[in-house]
């Protein structure tokens, strides 16, 4: 989870009042959120240069730092934790965003050109009218910007936001997408101009701003924003122009994001401008912009309104565990800035009607309006039940059955991934892939998990490899389920529970795995019978390629297959780096119930 630095002092003074750490780490808990650490800016630098430890002087500023949830984007900075504890704690009412209430045509435009499509699609502004800053608020605005750019935004790649002082530039704006030697701009903190081009190669020597080049450095055109004038006001995501730099003078703040997601840059947005909007002259208020492309579609941003959930109280009390009256529910919840009306539906029940402001884009559905509450409420001060014991499931019971008499046979239990390789799965166990069988992956993060097991046998295998200087023998099983094609499942696919074991070691033999496999047989109540006989079990000489010839066989129950057993090929042993013989077992145990 993220984890904001704030001033102690300056938060304490946000809060209004101070606290002693103890009080202040209550508070962070009864909210959700987690006091880290206590520490100085000197503390810091000093552990960053890998420096020894001073003991910290009466002068310097202590820093709290604060986990949050990821995903409360309006946490991420001392006005949004200042805001939320103050409600919080019943010292402020909910705040009213509002938009600025001037005409459409007096708005400032950003009229979006079409080549924009073929890399960065959308784009969101608004208007911060009236702003004091001071250096600590400016800091602050910063820092929640690159907050936000690894946060929500994915370092870039989603949404990327720019900030400019709108007295040094001049509407409307045009957002644009050109071939990279068109661009010309004086960069942020450089006084040479660059083409776009020539910018590429040099942030390539800076530590921050090189790792963001990927994202359009490949690309035919770059994406850049202009004023009326044709001045550059950034060349998103890489940097903005040095001409309408902000500075603690600014008064009037632009800002623009830019995104191959809506959803996420109107999140953005509205979080830059709720946070700082308690800095403007009109307190609260944003002015808004007016997006227009050129196919005649245009929308006004940002959008402050407030998003309308229905949510019954049966509901929030069956959740959290808790029954209370509405009127107690209703101010819980506005604790947590959810304003909360109740009334009586049509059924007789008692439901609430929630307004969810635009600070709190994680209300996505009722149970986190739940979970607010129980927030609110107290999760300390919800009472504890028993609730009645629950049976195990028939599988899941035996599973546990058979694992019991394995151990007790001598043998160590492994947990291992259900996904490998596709060579691990066929190649290097000698098997063909008959395209029946395997679950393969779509579209797997790296060549380790492709498939779906089949068997059990390429995990344990490859678990000896990487344990082959284990004192001698190695005797290990798994219980655990392989995944095979199933055209009678809605899925397409089902699970099976196998149970494997191995025997690792220069005295492995058939006959060591032979009688684990009759101990298996026998624990679960089957008797060895004559072939043919249907009411147990017998072995039949089985011709797998993972096996030895000749030393292997098929366990036939009740006139089917349920597994094999043998001497693991040397082929497949040197595949997988062994270099002491093995003997194997696998039976699917579902078989038995």
């Amino acid at each position: 989870m993220p984890t904001v630095s704030v001033g102690r002092d300056r938060l304490f003074k946000a809060l209004g009042r101070t606290y002693t750490e103890e009080e202040f780490d209550d508070l962070c808990f009864k909210f959700g959120i987690e006091l880290d650490d206590v520490t100085t800016e000197k503390a810091i630098l000093r552990k960053e240069k890998h420096l020894d430890e001073e003991k910290p002087s009466e002068d310097e500023e202590v820093i709290y730092k604060i986990e949050v949830p990821a995903n409360r984007y309006d946490l991420l900075c001392l006005e949004g934790l200042a805001q939320a504890l103050r409600i919080f704690e019943g010292l402020d009412p909910i705040p009213t965003y509002s938009l600025a209430n001037i005409g459409q045509e007096s708005m400032l435009k950003m009229h979006v050109k079409p080549e924009t499509s073929k890399i960065r699609p959308y784009v969101v502004c608004a208007v911060l009218r009236g702003v004091t800053f001071d250096e600590a608020r400016y800091n602050s605005f910063i820092d929640l910007q690159d907050r936000l750019h690894q946060n929500i935004c994915r370092r870039r790649t989603l949404v990327a936001i720019g900030t400019h002082d709108l007295d040094t530039i001049e509407g409307p704006f045009t957002y644009e997408a050109l071939p990279p030697p068109e661009i010309n701009f004086i960069p942020l903190k450089q006084t040479k101009n660059f083409r776009a081009d020539e910018l590429m190669q040099f942030y390539k020597s800076d530590m921050k701003l090189k790792k963001f080049l990927h994202i359009i450095e490949n690309s035919p055109v770059f994406p850049v924003i202009y004023d009326r004038s044709r001045t550059v006001l950034s060349l998103p995501p890489i940097i903005n122009g040095a001409h309408s730099a902000i500075s603690l003078k600014t008064k009037n703040v632009f800002i623009e994001c830019t995104a191959t997601d809506l959803t996420k840059a109107n999140i953005v947005l509205n979080t830059m401008v709720t946070m700082f909007s308690v800095y403007c002259e009109r307190k609260f208020e944003v002015e808004p912009v007016e997006v227009i492309y050129d196919d005649g579609k245009s929308y006004i941003s940002p959008d402050l309104s407030l998003y309308q959930m229905m949510v019954n109280l049966s509901y929030i009390s069956s959740t959290i565990g808790v029954s209370l009256p509405a009127h107690e529910v209703a101010c819980s919840l506005n604790k947590m800035q959810l304003h909360a009306k109740h009334s009586v539906l049509e059924n007789n029940e008692t439901g609430f009607t929630i307004s969810v402001p635009p600070t709190r884009s994680d209300i996505l559905h009722p149970i986190d309006v739940a979970e607010d509450f129980g927030i609110s409420y107290g999760y300390n001060e919800i009472p504890k039940k028993k609730f009645p014991s629950v049976k195990p499931q028939i599988l899941n019971q035996f599973t546990d059955l058979i694992k019991e008499e394995i151990a007790m046979a001598g043998y160590t239990e492994v947990l291992l991934f259900i996904l490998c390789s596709y060579k691990e799965n066929f190649t290097m166990l000698n098997r063909k892939d008959d395209k029946s069988t395997a679950v393969i992956n779509g579209n797997p993060r790296t060549a380790e998990f492709e498939v779906s097991r089949t068997s059990l046998m390429n995990g344990i295998l490859k678990s000896i490899g990487h344990n082959k200087d284990h004192p001698k023998p190695i005797k290990i099983f798994e219980v655990g389920d392989v995944v095979l094609l199933d055209e009678t499942k809605d899925v397409g696919a089902s699970n099976r529970r196998h149970l494997a074991a191995v025997y690792c070691g220069v005295t492995s033999g058939f006959e060591l795995i032979h009688g684990l496999v009759d101990r298996v047989m026998e624990v679960t109540g089957n008797p060895f019978v004559s072939p043919g006989d249907k009411t147990g079990y017998y072995i039949l000489s089985s011709n797998e390629p993972e096996f030895l010839p000749g030393r292997q066989a098929s366990i036939i129950y009740k006139g089917k297959e349920v597994g094999t057993f043998g001497i693991v090929h040397p082929q497949v042993l040197d595949n997988f780096g062994i270099p002491d013989p093995c003997s194997y077992m696998e039976v699917d145990i579902e078989s038995f119930l």
